[in-house]
């Protein structure tokens, strides 16, 4: 699904006019347990380059920001299997925890007592629902989002439930907050 998902990023010209500079797929694509990260764009500190040629997200997916940066990226979360077995959940654990470890944030799973994919990061999050449906889950509640909701994540514990029958795509902003 994020493979077909497109992206435009525009640039200024010698002569100082506008122009597209890339224009296609999400740059850097990851898929594992269910879940998908596509990114778009990534800040590696406040004051970024705004003529670089840098495609900057063609390095490895990192779940949070650079120190002072930012990342922009579409995410989907498949629906969860109703009916799965304790060999089958173990096994969704296992790619779970190995999810976050590729995308560097094995220490992001600080208590997943609720549900294997709940992860806390030192970030700032704008996230928009744009398909699909999905539910919020915190520590201490959850929210049934649906298309067009917005959440302003602010550094809690949680992870993205889909209940429903096909993918929910979302896309987000993540914000490095930490000190």
């Amino acid at each position: 699904m994020l493979e077909t998902l497109r992206r435009v990023v525009t640039d200024q010209g010698p002569n100082g006019k506008s122009k597209v500079w890339l224009n296609g797929p999400a740059g850097k694509i990851m898929e594992e347990a269910g879940y998908g990260v596509g990114e778009l764009w990534i800040c590696k500190g406040q004051n970024p380059d705004l003529t670089g040629k840098e495609d900057t997200v063609l390095g490895d997916i990192s779940l949070e920001p650079p120190k002072g940066g930012v990342t922009f990226r579409y995410f989907i979360v498949s629906p969860e299997n109703k009916n799965m077995t304790a060999e089958e959940r173990a096994e969704l654990d296992a790619a779970t925890a190995a999810a976050f470890e590729m995308a560097g944030a094995g220490h992001a799973r600080v208590d997943t007592s609720r549900h294997p994919a709940m992860h806390k990061t030192a970030t700032l999050d704008f996230i928009i629902l744009l398909r699909g449906a999905v539910t919020l889950l915190l520590d201490e509640d959850e929210v049934d989002l649906k298309q067009g909701d917005v959440v302003v994540q602010r550094a809690t514990n949680h992870a993205w439930i889909n209940h429903g029958e096909d993918p929910a795509l979302l896309v987000a902003v993540l914000i490095d907050a930490s000190a």
